[in-house]
């Protein structure tokens, strides 16, 4: 395998674009027994914990929901992006990788997720899916 920057550690997080938040949370907290860890009402974000790692609910009425585009059918998703955490972030040879592959790179940002906040990129997949490339938290 040649060298790369991206050392994948697993899954961080999914984020999921839902109609019905109440019957969301009654499928992912009461049913399967996710704990909500994180609330941000004025975004309509809730993160819930799945183990060690976190499934983002986002109401579709709210501003993060509306960015998202129609509601999951025909013409919409309900998947905003998953996050892979990846062992570390050198953002020069991040990029330099993702724009040998044809990808383009978006942005570094601090970002909440499963272990706390830290550096994250946004990229897209062939078919225009939103993967974030998490890297590890602040300390």
């Amino acid at each position: 395998m040649a060298d790369t920057p991206i050392e994948l550690v697993g899954l961080d997080h999914v984020v999921l674009r839902v109609a019905d938040v109440t019957a969301s949370l009654r499928f992912y907290s009461d049913m399967l027994g996710c704990h909500e860890e994180r609330r941000i009402e004025e975004l309509g974000l809730i993160q819930l914990r799945a183990g060690a790692q976190l499934i983002d609910l986002v109401d579709l009425t709210k501003p993060l929901g509306r960015a998202g585009g129609e509601a999951p059918g025909e013409g919409g998703r309900n998947m905003d992006h998953f996050a892979l955490r990846i062992a570390h972030l050198d953002e020069p040879a991040l990029r330099a990788h993702l724009l040998n592959y044809g990808v383009e790179p978006g942005d570094v940002a601090p970002r909440y997720g499963a272990q706390g906040t830290g550096p994250s990129m946004y990229i897209r997949d062939p078919d225009g899916n939103v993967v974030e490339l998490k890297g590890p938290p602040a300390e």
